[in-house]
């Protein structure tokens, strides 16, 4: 052989080497490698999503640790139904000591709802209207949830500065399962 057939020889089979090897181990790794770079990228994507459900939940817990508080607050506020007599006592301790004359307490039908009583009491009382509205604010100050409806002042028209006030006052209270 000469020296240049076994040049071409050798350029040929270093040829057929490496394209064997392209084929063979080169371009399967290469299809490995981009399927592994494919998983991995699913995967970061997925710990991406998990990190942000992750912040979605604990943004969550704290809204329902806050809700959670504010129901506590409001049923600390709102007394068991067997306590109207001393709400309803202490409405008219209220309104005598604002010097206010009580001529009617009467209850109207009780409205029930999820988790909570509305008690309505159809009240009438007589007064200076001075006293009218410190007896409102004293009623204000009261740990409890009531609500004032339908109030109607009419003027006395013999004592100067007196009134009649027919009110509905709603008292609230737990709904206990009984």
């Amino acid at each position: 052989m000469t020296g240049s057939l076994r040049k071409i020889v050798f350029f040929v089979s270093l040829a057929a080497v490496a394209y064997i090897a392209y084929a063979y181990m080169l371009r399967p790794a290469n299809r490995n490698f981009s399927q592994q770079k494919l998983k991995l990228e699913s995967k970061r994507q997925k710990l991406e999503e998990l990190q942000q459900a992750k912040t979605v939940a604990r943004d969550l817990d704290r809204q329902l640790e806050q809700l959670e508080d504010a129901i506590s607050f409001f049923e600390s506020r709102l007394p068991p139904h067997s306590q109207i007599h001393k709400v309803l006592q202490q409405v008219t301790v209220i309104a005598q000591r604002q010097g206010l004359t009580t001529k009617s307490i009467r209850t109207l039908r009780m409205e029930e709802c999820n988790g909570y009583v509305e008690q309505p009491l159809r009240m009438e009382l007589h007064g200076d209207f001075n006293r009218y509205y410190s007896f409102l604010l004293e009623l204000e100050r009261l740990p409890r949830i009531m609500k004032i409806k339908q109030l109607e002042l009419n003027k006395d028209r013999v004592n100067e500065g007196e009134a009649t006030a027919q009110f509905v006052m709603s008292i609230f209270f737990q709904n206990v399962p009984g």
